[in-house]
Parts: structure tokens; C-alpha cells; sequence
């Protein structure tokens, strides 16, 4: 099964709002436990390598946000989110 990184544009967003470079970013991911590299977070951010559960979390732990935040908005004609819609109104 091929998994896709949907998260890489909103995690540089929100780095770049928080005036942080990647190198920095890699670092305070580091310190908050999460063993990465500028090279690594270069290719979240790029949709380059999968980012399981784990890494989401730390994600959103040293950006701030809810893990909510960083997947794409919901928008009329996005499959993903169509799907998760019917998912969600479908009573089982």
C-alpha cells in the first residue's frame, strides 16, 4: 500500500509563520524528543517521506496547533475529504 503525506505544505506554513528555520525546527523537534534532521523535515515539508502518527504528533506538539491543523482544509471536490464526509454521515 502507498501512503501520502498530506501534511508537508501546512507544517512549512506554519514554520514559516513562526519565523523558524528548518534547521531550527529540526532542532526543537529534537529537543522535544523526535530524532530528525533539516534533510528530514526538507522532505516532510516536501511530501518526500510518509509521516506516520508518531511524527504527526510532534509535529503539532512543536508547532502548536492541533494535529487537526495540519491536513489540508476540507474543500468541496477534495476525494479524501469526500470520502471521510460519507464516512462520517454513514451510520453502520
Amino acid at each position: 500500500m502507498r501512503y501520502k503525506n498530506n501534511v508537508g505544505p501546512q507544517v512549512r506554513r506554519r514554520r514559516y509563520a513562526l519565523g523558524w528555520s528548518q534547521s531550527e525546527f529540526a532542532t526543537k523537534l529534537q529537543i522535544a524528543g523526535f530524532d530528525i534532521s533539516r534533510s528530514g523535515v526538507s522532505k516532510i515539508e516536501a511530501r518526500l517521506s510518509y509521516v506516520d502518527d508518531k511524527t504527526l504528533l510532534y509535529l503539532a506538539e512543536v508547532l502548536r496547533v492541533p494535529v487537526q491543523e495540519l491536513f489540508p482544509p476540507r474543500t468541496p471536490g477534495n476525494r479524501i475529504y469526500d470520502f471521510m464526509e460519507k464516512l462520517e454521515t454513514t451510520r453502520f
